[in-house]
């Protein structure tokens, strides 16, 4: 992972640029400039150059470009912390001047925080620090331009302080687009399956997921596969798992004896969140997990379908078909600028409920 880094070419690494509240535009030598925003008062004594302007407001029901980018070049870190809910936030972005956008997911989704508290995270891709501080290191080639956007459906004014890292510099013409995509079914239309990604167009690279699944009904719900049809698959998988649990890196109901279920992060896997009822209010158990095929990416030709199954017990040990509350984010690599498979983030959906 650090090869390279003693290699001083600027031509290697790219012309580091960064945006931010402090420097909206990423201009080299603008930062620290502003002379009114969010921190005017606090530094009023002291004036520019001292925190002006560390954040901005985004009105209830208002969206609001946190950067829009001239290419070529690659977007390296993505540093965000909010007030409000995150799945009232949706993140899109946008490469090459496409129509459409590559990413469109609520923001705690994308940073495997889908139940609007707070979970750490310790992944290679995505770290989610004390509190509520998110990170993305996903590497996000454009070629001639990048737009990155952030819209508050809420009905409240929200806080917004973030950091896009980027480099200038020449994108490979085998390069791929980053891509994100969000759904959610609760509960789940058909019983026992859920998908999570069909995309019909290739070639591209499947590198990960972050699965939100919340229990609508007693017992073990991570008995079922995840299943990947590859380039024609029609009626079975070229890759098929063994459970959900071990998909994402545990095994045996992620039920530790005496402790019960267990959130760890780790590099590529983690079940970073197990919300618990509280006694008073809260009821159904939630879960949040991720999986990263960084050092085992799934590359595809033609096609990609991705489902998992959602099963349990009978009280006779025979499998169970369910009907939670499931909602993913599949990440991946493309050739086109935008491929997103169905676009549905209506509000329904994405109340955290």
């Amino acid at each position: 992972m650090l090869s390279g880094l003693w290699d001083v070419r600027t031509e290697r690494h790219g012309r580091p640029r960064s945006i931010s509240a402090e420097n909206f535009d990423g201009g080299k030598g603008q930062g620290g400039r502003a002379s009114t925003g969010t921190g005017a008062e606090a530094a009023r004594q002291l004036g520019q150059g001292w925190k002006v302007s560390p954040s901005i407001h985004l009105p209830a029901t208002s969206k609001v470009d946190l950067a829009q980018i001239g290419g070529p070049g690659v977007v390296k870190h993505i540093w965000v912390t909010t007030t409000g809910s995150w799945r009232e936030l949706v993140l899109r972005m946008s490469w090459d001047g496409a129509g459409e956008p590559a990413v469109e997911v609520p923001l705690g989704d994308f940073f495997c925080n889908g139940w609007d508290r707070f979970s750490p995270v310790n992944s290679l891709p995505v770290v989610a620090a004390p509190y509520r501080g998110f990170n993305s290191y996903w590497e996000m080639p454009f070629r001639t331009s990048a737009r990155i956007s952030l819209e508050n459906l809420g009905h409240e004014q929200v806080v917004v302080y973030y950091q896009i890292d980027y480099v200038e510099r020449e994108v490979d013409e085998t390069s791929g687009y980053f891509h994100a995509h969000w759904r959610r079914e609760n509960p789940l239309a058909e019983p026992g399956l859920y998908e999570i990604l069909d995309c019909p167009g290739g070639p591209g690279v499947y590198c990960g997921i972050y699965l939100a699944v919340g229990v609508n009904s007693p017992g073990w719900w991570g008995e079922g596969e995840l299943k990947f049809f590859l380039d024609g698959d029609v009626e079975f998988p070229t890759i098929c798992g063994t459970g959900t649990e071990d998909y994402f890196g545990g095994a045996w109901d992620f039920d530790v004896p005496g402790q019960g279920y267990t959130a760890f992060s780790a590099p590529f896997v983690g079940l970073n969140q197990v919300v618990r009822p509280d006694g008073l209010y809260g009821s159904q158990q939630r879960f949040g997990m991720y999986r990263w095929h960084i050092a085992d990416p799934i590359a595809f030709e033609s096609a990609l379908r991705v489902t998992v199954q959602d099963l349990g017990w009978h009280r006779d040990r025979r499998y169970l078909k369910r009907r939670d509350d499931i909602a993913s984010t599949a990440f991946w690599y493309h050739r086109d600028p935008a491929c997103l498979p169905g676009r549905q983030l209506a509000l329904d959906h994405l109340e955290v409920g």
